[in-house]
């Protein structure tokens, strides 16, 4: 290192998304135990193993394919450009292939393992996210597959194009990201409710034409859950910032001016953005607990929804217009999760395609009028505008989520391992082999079945 000051920068930066990784692992921590306590008894094992395999499954193939895309991928199907094989010291070939100098211990380069982990822990995230809303009748290599899919590919491709310093949708669409409402949540949430559209519901959820509501079946757990999530987004956040970098020398006049900046390099402050999380947090609680008329499990979803809502500006918006934002957009979250939910017979279990993908949505949508004009990026004369924030979201929320999910389940319906029998579900997965059950499971099972045509 060339001296002591770039020295104590680098290792410092090492040690802030190290930090950060560790935070994030609070958040699937939060999900496996959040998922547990909204499914029921019988499939408590099934909830909670299906969410802890994906640890391994999504972190190998990130390893070996998924962190290539987010840097070979910035320039869209041929829109600016090919594939980036060669750029700038950031190579594709030298910096994410699994044999790459890169891709293990190197004193050369501390930064980029620790980055891969900070952005293999949104991977985690995206595919738990899809995760919750389809609890109790998904198989398990279904969902390994769907996990590889989402968490190793789709929002690593929509990562590249949306939330990497030369991403073609910022260059050109001036489209903003800050917190990943859309490259993250969007594009989850509109997977899942692909997913969830070919899936189906569980059985008795809908019982002539009227929905009947599932309750969460442990409230403690899920309470616990849904703040450990809250606490692994502080972690979330501060993943999604460079902690100290020369904005003055590469865009200024030339002297050096450290800051903290967003993932496009634009300049914001650790501290704005704590009074933004909390403020949106805030705003989506409180609107959440009057809606809901203060139940619980909406009002603690309310409150993730409310980050969501503001998380693709909370780089630059004021702590006001985040709470602003967050109290306004959950109201419409909630209203739709509930119209969506009766009029096509959709079965989100935990709400996530409305805590994730609506609000993420929503999210881009609101940011592109409330920052109009702002930088969209360091690199480019791109603008944040309206237009450009709704072609954004609409990449997300449908080409990035909805369609990937309804064709990849469609390919697992067909090849008959996407959802568990139904008497089996009847039954619980936790009590029951996905091949066969005992003759007294079969009488119940099929009794029960009866009863509920």
């Amino acid at each position: 290192m060339e001296t002591q000051i770039s020295a104590l920068t680098t290792i410092f930066t090492e040690f802030y998304y190290w930090v950060t990784v560790v935070l994030m692992f609070l958040i699937h921590v939060g999900f496996c135990v959040y998922e547990v306590g909204v499914s029921r008894r019988k499939n408590h094992l099934h909830t909670l193993m299906k969410n802890t395999i994906l640890i391994p499954i999504v972190t190998v193939s990130f390893f070996l394919f998924g962190w290539w895309f987010y840097w070979a991928m910035p320039n869209g199907p041929g829109i600016t450009g090919g594939l980036v094989l060669e750029a700038e010291g950031f190579g594709a070939n030298e910096l994410a292939l699994p044999w790459s100098s890169a891709m293990a211990v190197n004193l050369g380069d501390r930064i980029n393992l620790v980055f891969w982990a900070a952005f293999l822990l949104f991977s985690w995230t995206a595919a738990s996210i899809v995760s919750g809303a389809i609890i109790e009748r998904i198989r398990t290599v279904a969902f390994a597959i769907i996990a590889v899919v989402i968490g190793s590919v789709i929002w690593v491709i929509d990562a590249s194009w949306g939330w990497h310093y030369a991403g073609w949708m910022v260059n050109k669409l001036g489209y903003h990201d800050a917190y990943a409402s859309g490259v993250i949540h969007a594009a989850s949430g509109g997977f899942a409710l692909g997913i969830l559209a070919v899936l189906g519901p569980r059985i008795g959820k809908f019982r002539n034409g009227k929905v009947n509501v599932i309750n969460p079946q442990n409230p403690w757990l899920v309470t616990i859950g849904i703040f450990l999530i809250y606490t692994g987004f502080w972690g979330f956040y501060a993943a999604c910032n460079v902690p100290i970098y020369d904005i003055g020398s590469d865009f200024g006049d030339g002297q050096k001016f450290f800051s903290a900046t967003n993932i496009y390099l634009t300049p914001t402050t650790l501290s704005g953005i704590t009074a933004n999380f909390l403020m949106s947090l805030s705003g989506g609680m409180l609107t959440s607990y009057l809606v809901s008329k203060g139940d619980p499990f909406w009002t603690y979803s309310g409150g993730l929804a409310g980050i969501i809502l503001a998380s693709a500006g909370n780089d630059l918006y004021s702590p006001l217009q985040a709470f602003a934002i967050g109290s306004v957009g959950v109201y419409f979250v909630y209203k739709l999760h509930f119209y969506v939910e009766e009029k096509f017979k959709i079965d989100d279990a935990v709400g996530a395609v409305a805590v994730h993908g609506y609000a993420g949505t929503i999210g881009l949508i609101i940011c592109g009028f409330v920052l109009w004009g702002y930088p969209a990026s360091a690199y480019y004369e791109s603008t944040i505008n309206p237009l450009g924030m709704i072609v954004g979201a609409a990449i997300m929320f449908v080409f990035f989520g909805f369609l990937p999910g309804w064709t990849l389940a469609k390919l697992l319906n067909f090849l008959g391992i996407l959802r568990i029998p139904p008497e089996i579900e009847i039954a619980g997965l936790d009590f029951a082999s996905e091949k066969k059950t005992t003759l007294e499971n079969e009488n119940m099972v099929l009794a029960e079945i009866e009863e509920i045509k």
